[in-house]
Formats: C-alpha cells, structure tokens, sequence
C-alpha cells in the first residue's frame, strides 16, 4: 500500500492544481490529516495507540495479500450520511476518501501487475512490493507538513466513522511529521532501481490516483456530498 509520504504527495500535487475553494476544502491541515486517517487505528504506522480497530473496519477491505479498499463504500457509509444542509461534510472525511482512493487504485494496478507478470503471491513479493515503494516516496518532494489545533481535534472527534482521541491525534501527527522531514532528509534523486515494480507503472499510478482524486473533489465542490463520482464504484475494482 502507499506510505504517508506518497499520500501527502499527492495533496500537495491537488493544491498545485487547483486552489482549495475550487476543491471543496475549506480546512488544508483537516484535510492533509484525513489523508493519514484511515491508517492511524490499524496498529502500523502510529504506536502506540488507545486501540486498534481491524483492517477491513478501517479500509473496506479484506487485509489479504494486497488489498483493494472500496472507498465508495466509505462514502455511502460514512460520508454521505455526516453532510450538513449544504451538503458540506468536514475535510477530515474529505481527505480520509482520497486516502481510500490512493489505496484502491494503487494496489488494484500491483495486483493487476503481479498477475500480468506471473509473479508468485507471497510475503518475498510483498517485501519487494513494499521496498518499491518507500523507494518511490523518496522521490517526492514534499512541503507540507500536520500541526495540531482546535479545529484539527474537533474534526476527529467529530469523525462519523469512529472518534480519534487527542492522545492518538497528537502521535498520529508527529508521525506523519517525521515522515515528511525524514523523506527531505533521505530524498532520492532520479529513477531508483526498483526490485520488481517499474517507473512506468509508479507514473502511471500516480497520475491515475490525481485524475480519480481530482474528479471527485471538483464534483464535490459543485454540487455537495451527493456528487456520483464520490460514491461511484471503481470501474475495475475487485470486490474482496
């Protein structure tokens, strides 16, 4: 799955794009957060935290080999439902779609690839695949970094689909600090030799995450909460 680094890349390429009016944001440090959120109960990349909710509770998805979250679900769920009478929903819930987004996409094009490829499923697979991956979020520039306020902690308090106390939002933001200063620190310049993905599929995968993100988010802006593309299934996603 994609690291924190590459889903705050991909924030940072939307606000290039576009302003945060034009998408719907109204809060850029909520929505950056909501782009971590769904990961920060699942027991990896915050520790510790007051609890762990399970995978598939989090990511409407089955955690088997390289799973395919079904962020549409998220949304007819959870999103949808919290929208106020403009059909506004919170940025926090904003960013936590994109985030399922992210994962949907990428790990539906390397299940796509491994298969293609007649690489063999298994945990040697899994850690080339991961390898790649922090490999290619060292590539990203990266600017923009959480900070802890009021409205922060009020919006994931007020998260429709589980609360995120203060304690672990004060974690879960210090550890997507240091992933950003770290990534600065550890920058790979150039092509990386990858173990087994290809720079092709990264660009490709990349550019295909922005073009879903950036659909739904100018519809979202336009007409509110009930816009198709936020809840329109994944053409080639695979149910788990």
């Amino acid at each position: 799955m994609p690291s924190w680094n590459i889903h705050s890349a991909h924030v940072e390429a939307l606000l290039k794009k576009r302003s945060p009016q034009e998408l719907g944001i109204r809060n850029v440090n909520a929505f950056l957060f909501g782009n971590f959120l769904p990961d920060v109960y699942v027991g990896y990349m915050v520790k510790p935290t007051t609890r762990i909710i399970v995978y598939n509770d989090t990511h409407f998805a089955d955690p088997n080999f390289v799973p395919e979250p079904r962020y549409w679900e998220f949304w007819r769920r959870f999103g949808l439902p919290s929208a106020d009478a403009d059909g506004r929903v919170s940025d926090l819930v904003l960013g936590a779609w994109c985030h399922l987004v992210a994962d949907n996409a990428y790990n539906h094009d390397v299940n796509a690839f491994i298969e293609g490829m007649g690489i063999r499923p298994g945990e040697t697979t899994r850690i080339r695949k991961q390898g790649d991956f922090d490999l290619f979020g060292r590539t990203l520039d990266l600017r923009l970094e959480c900070h802890l306020d009021d409205e922060l902690v009020r919006q994931a308090h007020a998260f429709p689909q589980y609360p995120v106390l203060e304690p672990d939002l004060r974690a879960s933001v210090a550890a997507a600090s240091a992933i950003v200063r770290d990534n600065r620190l550890h920058h790979v310049d150039g092509t990386p030799a990858y173990s087994m993905l290809t720079p092709e599929l990264f660009s490709n995968m990349f550019e295909e995450v922005q073009q879903r993100m950036l659909e739904g988010l100018l519809a979202y802006a336009e007409q509110g909460a009930s816009a198709e593309p936020l809840r329109r299934e994944g053409p080639r996603a695979r149910r788990r």
